[in-house]
């Protein structure tokens, strides 16, 4: 096990994937009035976190979570991929942010939705899906194929 080959990358994504799965039992949503319906959660003035409040959209957030961790123990054991170390990371971090984007502003979960405001724990998990994405990035630039420029073998 070589953990001097971690670097910034994986430490900004571990982070991230911790904070990913704090945000989600903090709260998310607020509950205005008492017609206000999320998940398990019903209104007046309530907080819904993002585990009651998100049914199976939660188990995706929970792997977002869990993939910096799997990104810094492949980099220790030091394990041979085919691909650049990172990039899955990546891609599943990207899936998060759009996940948490649409949950918070296109589309809040629960009914009325003029009702349910975003909190604390929204704005949590959309910095760790960030830090998630730019540290996964940063490893798979570094892991990546060098090429050469064109004419030369």
């Amino acid at each position: 096990m070589n953990f001097k080959a971690l670097n910034r990358g994986e430490l900004l994504a571990s982070i991230g994937g911790i904070l990913l799965l704090i945000s989600l039992f903090l709260s998310w949503y607020t509950l205005a009035n008492q017609h206000a319906v999320l998940g398990t959660c019903r209104g007046p003035n309530t907080h819904c976190s993002g585990w009651a409040a998100l049914s199976g959209l939660k188990f995706v957030f929970l792997i977002a979570a869990l993939a910096p961790a799997i990104l810094s123990y492949i980099i220790i054991r030091g394990h041979a991929l085919s691909w650049p170390r990172g990039e899955l990371t990546a891609v599943v971090a990207m899936v998060a942010l759009i996940m948490t984007i649409f949950v918070g502003v296109i589309d809040k979960p629960g009914t009325p939705k003029a009702e349910i405001s975003i909190t604390i724990g929204w704005w949590v998990a959309l910095l760790a899906d960030l830090l998630i994405l730019f540290g996964s990035v940063w490893r798979a630039q570094e892991s990546g194929a060098r090429r050469n420029p064109p004419g030369v073998l």
